[in-house]
């Protein structure tokens, strides 16, 4: 259980922060940027979920979605380390359960015929944001995990890049389930 009784510690006053583990780190950190991206992909997923009136099942899969990230978060807190006691950890069923969902979303939608632009309804469009944030996220979580002493779990990089996926099939699902994408078209204004 978290308790938090004081909100503010003065302990960052000197550019630094503290991992789960202790450690100090600057706030500049790659492990600090990359989940405090995370977390900003979740902030965007709360925006998203103010404009779901109709979307009990969307909202209901963001809200897990959104409990998500806050374990991801503690993962990249807590790097894990050899002969370490296991922490709070990102598991592949999480994945495997974005997997569903998208699996599940998709199937109502329409196909393609061309790229989507962020637009449509205001979920739609926040969706869109939500998706590009979290792309950000995954690529520091990436780079992050290629630097030496710095291990991030398959899983964590999965579900971000799954998440993605998800953040774009329900943009889909929330723009009539496709029939109000609004579509790239190629060389349109030249």
């Amino acid at each position: 259980m978290v308790v938090l009784n004081r909100i503010y510690t003065r302990t960052g006053d000197d550019g630094t922060t503290a991992l789960g583990s202790g450690e100090r780190r600057p706030k500049y950190d790659l492990r600090i940027g990359a989940y405090g991206t995370v977390d900003e992909t979740n902030a965007a997923i709360g925006v998203v979920r103010l404009h779901l009136a109709g979307a009990a099942e969307l909202d209901a899969m963001l809200g897990r979605i959104q409990n998500d990230l806050f374990d991801l978060g503690a993962d990249l807190a807590v790097p894990q380390r050899e002969g370490k006691s296991e922490r709070l950890r990102v598991l592949s069923s999480q994945v495997e359960r974005l997997e569903r969902d998208i699996d599940g979303l998709n199937a109502r939608l329409s196909p393609l015929t061309s790229f989507v632009l962020p637009g449509g309804t205001p979920a739609a469009a926040y969706l869109h944001l939500a998706r590009t944030i979290c792309r950000r996220a995954e690529r520091m979580m990436v780079e992050l995990a290629a630097k030496p002493g710095e291990p991030v779990s398959d899983p964590a990089i999965q579900y971000m890049n799954r998440l993605s996926d998800f953040l774009f099939v329900a943009s889909r699902s929330q723009n009539d389930n496709g029939a109000g994408d609004v579509l790239w078209v190629p060389g349109q204004n030249r």
